[in-house]
C-alpha cells in the first residue's frame, strides 16, 4: 500500500496542548462520524494537567466505500477527517478509536488519517486485530509488547485496574513510548481515554437521534 510507506514512527515533537478524539457509528449506509477536542490545562490549586472539553463535532455522510474486511478505513477515514476538519481549533494529535499500524498492512485506521491529515495520530482500539502477547499486570499502566511475529507492532495497556486492556498502536507521526504515555494522559476513572470516550458517546447519541427520527 503506498499511504503505509508514508508513514513515520518517531517521537512525537511539538506542544501537547490540543488533544482530539475521534469515533464513528453507523446507520445502515449511513456513517456519523464524530470528534471531540480537548484542551491541555494546569488545575491552578493541584498545579496536576487535566483536560477540558472544548468544541466537539459530528457528520453524517452516505458511505462510499463497500464492506471489505482489512480495508475498513477507507469507509470510515472520509467522515472521520471531515469531523477533524471542523472542529474549531487543529489537534496537535488524534486518538482514533481503531488500529495504527497493528493492522494486516500496516495501515489501520489511526494511521489512515494521520498520513491524509499529516497528523500524529495514535490508534487506541478495545480489541485485537493482529498479534501475539503476554497479558500485562492487572494494575493501571502495566504493559506488554504486542507481537507480529517478532515484529512489534503495539502495546497492550491495562489503562484501569483490574479492567480489560486497551491495544495502543502508533499511528502517525508518534513512537510506542509516547503513545502509551499520551494515551495514560488522557485517561481518568474509565477504560477508555476521555477523547475517544467522548467521541464514542457523541457518535451513539446522534445515532439514537436518528434512529429516533425514523
Amino acid at each position: 500500500m503506498e499511504l503505509s510507506k508514508s508513514i513515520v514512527l518517531q517521537p512525537f515533537k511539538g506542544t501537547l496542548r490540543y488533544i482530539a478524539g475521534v469515533d464513528a457509528a453507523f446507520i445502515d449506509d449511513t456513517i456519523i462520524a464524530a470528534a471531540c477536542l480537548f484542551e491541555v490545562a494546569t488545575n491552578e490549586k493541584t498545579s496536576q494537567r487535566q483536560l477540558q472539553k472544548i468544541d466537539e463535532k459530528a457528520v453524517i455522510r452516505k458511505v462510499e466505500f463497500p464492506y471489505i474486511p482489512g480495508f475498513l478505513s477507507f469507509r470510515e477515514a472520509p467522515a472521520m477527517i471531515d469531523a477533524l476538519r471542523a472542529l474549531a481549533t487543529p489537534p496537535d494529535i488524534i486518538l482514533v478509536d481503531g488500529q495504527g499500524i497493528a493492522h494486516p498492512r500496516g495501515l489501520g485506521l489511526a494511521s489512515h488519517i494521520g498520513v491524509l491529515m499529516g497528523l500524529p495520530t495514535i490508534g487506541c482500539a478495545k480489541s485485537r486485530l493482529i498479534g501475539n502477547y503476554i497479558k500485562p499486570d492487572t494494575i493501571k499502566g502495566s504493559t506488554s509488547e504486542l507481537l507480529n511475529g517478532t515484529k512489534r507492532v503495539g502495546t497492550v495497556l491495562r489503562s484501569r485496574n483490574n479492567v480489560k486492556p486497551l491495544f495502543i498502536s502508533p499511528g502517525h507521526l508518534v513512537d510506542f513510548d509516547d503513545s502509551v504515555r499520551i494515551v495514560l494522559e488522557c485517561t481518568t476513572n474509565y477504560r477508555l481515554p476521555q477523547p475517544t470516550r467522548c467521541a464514542h458517546n457523541l457518535a451513539a447519541f446522534k445515532k439514537l437521534e436518528g434512529l429516533g427520527k425514523t
